[in-house]
């Protein structure tokens, strides 16, 4: 029985250790990003441009500038265009900053953006016009339970919308989950 109850605290012992690790390796990550002030350009609902730099807003997906969506009654609005506009407002303040460290395969820098106390990235998805890709699900959840902007109706998911176009798509959660932990351990 002690054998057994030792066993077991090891076990414990040595899975908060390694969760111990992880959240170190991730606090040192963070404190390695790069900071980008505006005055931002905005491209679309998750791009910004600042100089010649393009600004891609991570853990989130806005539709594309073109995408329609429908709202709770069958009409169609211009949900790619709406999530620019409410981005435009979001970083129109000249205290908007952003911090990033990796690239996509685009070499756009991924961000996260502040505006004071207020989180771009988070706000988008909190509104519903951006669907949570790793970060912010319970901004998600609560634009989901309050039908706000797409959640409203029924919408392609902005990663569908540009593959049946044939257009442009960012690497899956599974392919950024793999890529962070390569990132956070060292391995190649």
């Amino acid at each position: 029985m002690a054998r057994t109850f030792r066993v077991f605290r090891d076990g414990a012992v040595l899975a908060a250790f390694f969760i111990l690790l992880v959240l170190i390796a991730a606090k040192l990550d963070e404190a390695a990003d790069s900071t980008v002030h505006g005055p931002f350009h905005v491209i679309d609902g998750d791009t910004l441009a600042v100089g010649g730099e393009r600004l891609r807003l991570q853990g989130m997906d806005a539709p594309e500038l073109d995408q329609t969506c429908e709202d709770g009654r069958g009409r169609q609005w211009p949900c790619g265009e709406e999530a620019r506009r409410l981005l435009i407002r979001l970083v129109a303040g000249g205290e908007t900053e952003c911090l990033g460290r990796e690239r996509d395969k685009y070499r756009r820098l991924l961000v996260r953006c502040r505006s004071g106390a207020t989180s771009v990235n988070g706000t988008l998805v909190r509104q519903g016009l951006a669907v949570a890709s790793g970060r912010y699900a319970q901004e998600q959840v609560a634009a989901r339970r309050e039908r706000l902007g797409l959640w409203a109706g029924p919408f392609e998911s902005p990663r569908d919308w540009r593959a049946s176009r044939g257009m442009m798509d960012d690497s899956s959660m599974v392919e950024a989950f793999w890529d962070w932990m390569k990132r956070v351990t060292g391995w190649q």
